[in-house]
């Protein structure tokens, strides 16, 4: 798959404290374009949840933009979207045999024998990280810096996603090392958090992307 420049997470934790809604956020997001965009929640998926999560997904479908849910497989399945998996989840063969083969998997990894593991899974993309110090993790991963994300590229030739404290003022560098596409958690968030604050700051990375 082609995985864009930049690739949006919408992480429930942190729009709550930045006192935003997950839909406005999303309205936000996909105003400029975006082509995917990933929604997690972290905890229980309650009726409350999934109904947000109907929200975001009609408004990704209005837009041509591909919902992947974090974690789930039966919310992704519910929501007829993708799903990307971490370590902990369902193994990526189990459920690509639920998804079937038209669904996007993406898979998380942290180091290099679990990026060699997952090159051999049924998977459309792989996420590393993370790359920076991060905050929307409880108990993060050794950070792998750019060098070490540059070193860990040649070990496939899936798409691949670098992940963790990527902000614009380090993103060029984290390209330069050769991933497909970075992915944006908080500093999406502007301090001023609005749909049209979200949606000028999606404006500044793809101005980023632009950039020879």
């Amino acid at each position: 798959m082609k995985l864009p420049r930049v690739y949006p997470i919408l992480n429930e934790q942190t729009l709550s404290a930045k006192g935003i809604s997950l839909v406005d956020a999303a309205r936000g997001v996909l105003r400029d374009g975006v082509s995917i965009l990933q929604l997690r929640v972290k905890g229980d998926w309650s009726r409350a949840a999934f109904e947000l999560g109907e929200h975001v997904r009609d408004l990704c479908r209005a837009r041509g933009a591909a919902l992947i849910v974090n974690d789930r497989v039966d919310i992704a399945m519910l929501l007829d979207a993708g799903v990307h998996l971490g370590q902990q989840d369902l193994p990526p063969a189990a459920a690509r045999r639920l998804m079937g083969p038209e669904k996007t998997i993406g898979y998380s990894t942290h180091n290099a024998r679990q990026l060699e593991a997952a090159s051999r899974e049924p998977v459309d993309y792989i996420a590393i990280g993370p790359v920076f110090p991060t905050a929307t993790k409880r108990n993060p991963d050794p950070e792998i810096g750019v060098e070490g994300l540059r070193n860990l590229r040649a070990l496939t030739t899936l798409p691949l996603v670098a992940i963790g404290g990527i902000t614009r003022a380090n993103a060029a560098g984290v390209w330069a090392a050769g991933v497909d596409s970075v992915a944006v958690i908080a500093d999406l968030m502007p301090e001023n958090c609005t749909e049209d604050t979200i949606s000028e700051r999606m404006e500044e990375w793809r101005r980023l992307t632009t950039r020879k």
